[in-house]
């Protein structure tokens, strides 16, 4: 008799344990959802406030409001669809990528782009455009350049469009936008970027642009060192407590209503 309370007493034990357990780790989702959505919407409502407010005066900073507000609408249509911490993250990278055309808008009038913003690994490892630079490639003439001119109106923040990276920077034309709409890069992409950034200091070998993130990337992005950072200091997107707190104060004040909201 006395065993088998003792066998009661201890089963009844394990099994509050595995219900507080799973209990807390529920609860702990919940929380890591909610602190996801909440920061999603800030970012997105943040980004909309900008594309609202803040109109282009040249070509570039036309450019880049428009790739804001293309932004803005993904990131809305993200937000409203997302369901998982991993949804709400992905709103935030893409509000996050919206307000780098923001600054870059705002750099094209002379304005003071505001705040530094969040970088991720694949933006550091893109690289960026450091020299001017204009090449023919199949009889059509691309240039890339550090900053915005008639000549170069497009801008990208940097990053990894389908597998492979593309550098910060300002462009004659948006040449990775066809990989960016079909997933994949067509057969003269290896040859253009070879062309254009050979040789450029912060900017990923030929090579490794041609084997992408899979296959070797990392050796070639290496070289790009530390001037391959497009944003300046930050964390990455969608990371949690840095997205949402260090950088939510700054845009709270400067970026969401306060100096930039009424421009």
């Amino acid at each position: 008799m006395t065993s088998a309370v003792v066998l009661l007493i201890l089963l009844a034990v394990v099994a509050a344990g595995v219900l507080l357990a799973v209990t807390s780790a529920r609860g702990r989702k919940q929380r890591e959802l909610a602190d996801a959505q909440a920061e999603a919407r800030r970012w997105v409502e943040r980004l909309g406030g900008q594309v609202l407010n803040l109109v282009g005066n040249d070509e570039p900073s036309k450019q880049a409001m428009a790739d804001a507000a293309e932004r803005y609408t993904a990131a809305g249509s993200q937000l409203d669809q997302a369901r998982s911490t991993v949804q709400y993250r992905l709103a935030t990278d893409t509000a996050l990528e919206g307000l780098y055309y923001v600054r870059a808008a705002r750099t094209a009038m002379g304005m003071d782009p505001g705040p530094e913003l969040p970088t991720t690994t694949t933006q550091q490892r893109a690289g960026a455009v450091t020299e001017d630079r204009e090449v023919d490639v199949e009889g059509h003439r691309y240039a890339a350049s550090r900053r915005p001119s008639d000549r170069t109106p497009h801008y990208y923040p940097g990053g990894n469009v389908a597998g492979r990276p593309v550098p910060q920077g300002w462009y004659s034309e948006p040449w990775w936008k066809p990989a960016l709409v079909a997933g994949a890069w067509g057969i003269g992409s290896f040859v253009l970027f070879g062309a254009l950034f050979s040789g450029m200091a912060g900017v990923p070998s030929a090579a490794a642009f041609e084997h992408g993130y899979d296959e070797g990337y990392q050796d070639g992005a290496e070289g790009a060192g530390d001037t391959g950072d497009p944003g300046g200091e930050g964390g990455d997107f969608g990371g949690g407590a840095d997205g949402g707190g260090d950088f939510g104060g700054d845009y709270g004040g400067d970026f969401g209503g306060g100096d930039f909201g009424g421009i």
